[in-house]
C-alpha cells in the first residue's frame, strides 16, 4: 500500500515543503530511503525501526521505500523521522490515513524508545507553511511554544510516537498548544544587563557616541590603550538599544531557530542579540556556510550587536568579508549546490590598540612606546581604507585619570541613556513607516537621505569644506549625513543643524581614501 505525508526542511533561510511517500509491497524486506538525504537522513532507518518496534507495532517485514520529494533537493536532519514512521504505519494499514492530511505536516527526530526529540528550523517552517495553505502541524513536545507563535495554525505537541498514532485514531486526542500573546512574551523576558552606563567613569565623549550609534544603529570603532575601557563599554552597550519591534523579533528568532540555538522556554527573542567574537574566528563561522549552510556570528547579530574585540588582531581574510554585509544588510554565500542568502543587519562596535604594545601617542600616559615606526604602520594599515570608511563613528579613547577614578560624582545610568535613544528610535519608526526595508537611519540610502536630511546653507559650506579637506568619500559623506539625522532625533530637532553635523564630523576618520 502508498501512503502520502507531508513535511518541511529549511535550506538557508528559505522552507521547502516536502512530500514524504511510502510504499509497503511484498518482496525481500528492505528498508530504501531515496531523494537525496544526508547522512542523518539515511540513520533515520534505524531510528524509525527500533521507534515502531519499542512502541509495541508492527515493523512491516515487507520491502519499503520511502521517497523524499522532490528527489533533487537535498535534505538534511533528522526531522524527518516521524513522518516516515507515520507513512510506514499507514501504508501497513496499521492506523488510518490523516485526516486533512493536505494540510498537515509532521515534523520531528524519533529516539530509540519512541520518544519524540526536538528539531531545528521549527519557527520559520511553520510560518512558511501558514503562509501556504497548512492548518495543523505536529512536532515535539520541546518544539510547541515556538510553533504557536505563528497565529492561524494548530499547534499540537506530541511527546512519543505512541501518543501521535493515539491521536490518529482518536483514543487519546491531543490538546492544541496555547499561543502565547505577544504582549506576555515581551514581559516575561526583561534581561537584566551584567553592565550598566553609571559604572563607567569618565569616557564622557565615548559614551555620547555610543549613545548616537545605539539611536541610529550605527557601526563604532573604539581606539585606545590597553585598560582605557573599551571592552567594559562594548558590554554596556546592549543596556541602551531599543525594545526590538515585533517583525525583528521573528526575524532573530527565525534565525535562532534555523541554527539550533533557541531555547525552548524562550520560544521569541525579544532581546537584541550581542556577539562577541574572538580574534582566532574563521571566515565561514563569521559570514555563515558549510556543507549545509548555516548563519554565521554575521546574521546571528542580526538587529543586534557584532563585537569584535583586539580587531586588529584579527586575519585580513576575515576582516574583508565584513565589507559586504556591512554596505548591503546581508550576506550570500555562494556555493557548488546553490547559493544561500542570510540576513544581517548588524551594528559592528570594534575595538583596537594604537599599535602592538597598545602606548603609540597615548595622551596624558607615562608609558611609552616601545613599537618601531614600521611595526605601528603595519599595525594600523590592518583594518583597510574600505572597511574604515563603512565604519561611522571613530571614537579615540585615553585612559581615565586616577582623580575620575576616586571621584565620588553619580554618572547617568543605561535607563536614562535609553529613554533618549527610545525616542530617537520611535521618530525613525514614523519617519520610516511607508517603508517596508527601512527601520532606522543607518538603512537609508541616498533617496531617503534627500528626503530626511535636507541642510541649511552653512550645515553644506561646513560639510564641503570637510569633505575637499579630508578626501572624504561619496560613502563617507552619506554616513556623515545618516549620523548627523541621529544627532538630530537625540535633540527631536525634525531639521538637521550646523551643529549636529559639526559632531557628526567629529566622529569621522580623517584617514585618507587610499
Amino acid at each position: 500500500m502508498l501512503s502520502k505525508v507531508k513535511s518541511m526542511t529549511v535550506v538557508g533561510m528559505d522552507c521547502i515543503s516536502i512530500e514524504v511517500e511510502t510504499d509497503v509491497s511484498r518482496g525481500m524486506p528492505k528498508f530504501n530511503i531515496v531523494g537525496l538525504g544526508d547522512a542523518a537522513v539515511q540513520e533515520s532507518k534505524q531510528r524509525v525501526f527500533s521507534a515502531i518496534r519499542n512502541t509495541k507495532f508492527t515493523f512491516p517485514p515487507n520491502r519499503i521505500t520511502v521517497n523524499l520529494a522532490p528527489a533533487d533537493i537535498k535534505k538534511t536532519g533528522p526531522s524527518f523521522d516521524l513522518p516516515i514512521a507515520i507513512g510506514i504505519l499507514i501504508a501497513s494499514e496499521q492506523i488510518p490515513d490523516l485526516t486533512n492530511s493536505e494540510h498537515t505536516i509532521l515534523l520531528g527526530e524519533l529516539a530509540l524508545d519512541g520518544r519524540l526529540r526536538p528539531v531545528s528550523g521549527i519557527l520559520p517552517i511553520v510560518s512558511y507553511a501558514c503562509k501556504n495553505g497548512i492548518t495543523t502541524v505536529f512536532v515535539p513536545k520541546e518544539n510547541a511554544k515556538e510553533a504557536a507563535l505563528v497565529e492561524g495554525v494548530e499547534v499540537y505537541g506530541i511527546e512519543t510516537l505512541k501518543e501521535m498514532v493515539n491521536h490518529l485514531n482518536g483514543k487519546e486526542v491531543q490538546k492544541k498548544e496555547r499561543c502565547i500573546p505577544e504582549e506576555e512574551l515581551f514581559s516575561q523576558h526583561d534581561k537584566k544587563f551584567p553592565v550598566d552606563f553609571s559604572s563607567i567613569v569618565g569616557q564622557e565623549q565615548a559614551k555620547r557616541a555610543l549613545e548616537i550609534a545605539a539611536a541610529g544603529s550605527h557601526n563604532v570603532l573604539m581606539n585606545g590603550s590597553p585598560g582605557s575601557g573599551k571592552t567594559f563599554m562594548a558590554k554596556a552597550y546592549p543596556s541602551i538599544l531599543p525594545r526590538m519591534t515585533r517583525k525583528e523579533a521573528f526575524e532573530v528568532s527565525e534565525i535562532y531557530s534555523i541554527a539550533g540555538l533557541l531555547p525552548s522556554d524562550t520560544p521569541l527573542l525579544t532581546q537584541r542579540p550581542y556577539r562577541s567574537v574572538h580574534h582566532t574566528a574563521s571566515n565561514v563561522s563569521i559570514v555563515g556556510g558549510g556543507r549545509n549552510p548555516k548563519p554565521g556570528e554575521i546574521s546571528l547579530a542580526h538587529r543586534g550587536v557584532l563585537f569584535m574585540d583586539e580587531i586588529a588582531e584579527f586575519p585580513g581574510s576575515v576582516l574583508e568579508v565584513l565589507r559586504q554585509p556591512l554596505e548591503d544588510r546581508k550576506i550570500t554565500v555562494s556555493r557548488a549546490s546553490g547559493t544561500t542568502e542570510f540576513p544581517a543587519h548588524f551594528s559592528l562596535i570594534a575595538a583596537m590598540n594604537p599599535c602592538p604594545c597598545g602606548y603609540y601617542n597615548v595622551p596624558n600616559s607615562d608609558r611609552e612606546c616601545s613599537c618601531s615606526p614600521l611595526q605601528v604602520q603595519k599595525y594600523q594599515k590592518k583594518l583597510s581604507g574600505p572597511l574604515l570608511d563603512r565604519i561611522d563613528l571613530h571614537i579615540d579613547i585615553s585612559p581615565v585619570q586616577f582623580e575620575k577614578l576616586q571621584s565620588s560624582q553619580k554618572n547617568e545610568s543605561s535607563s536614562e541613556i535609553l529613554a533618549r535613544v527610545q525616542k530617537a528610535r520611535n521618530l525613525q519608526t514614523l519617519r520610516f513607516k511607508n517603508f517596508e526595508n527601512i527601520a532606522s537611519n543607518s538603512e537609508m540610502g541616498p533617496d531617503e537621505i534627500k528626503q530626511f536630511c535636507v541642510l541649511s546653507e552653512d550645515s553644506s559650506q561646513l560639510l564641503h569644506h570637510a569633505v575637499s579637506q579630508f578626501c572624504l568619500s561619496a560613502r563617507s559623506y552619506h554616513r556623515i549625513l545618516k549620523v548627523a539625522r541621529s544627532i538630530a532625533d537625540l535633540e527631536l530637532s525634525e531639521t538637521v543643524e550646523t551643529h549636529h553635523v559639526a559632531e557628526a564630523l567629529q566622529y569621522r576618520s580623517k584617514k585618507s581614501e587610499e
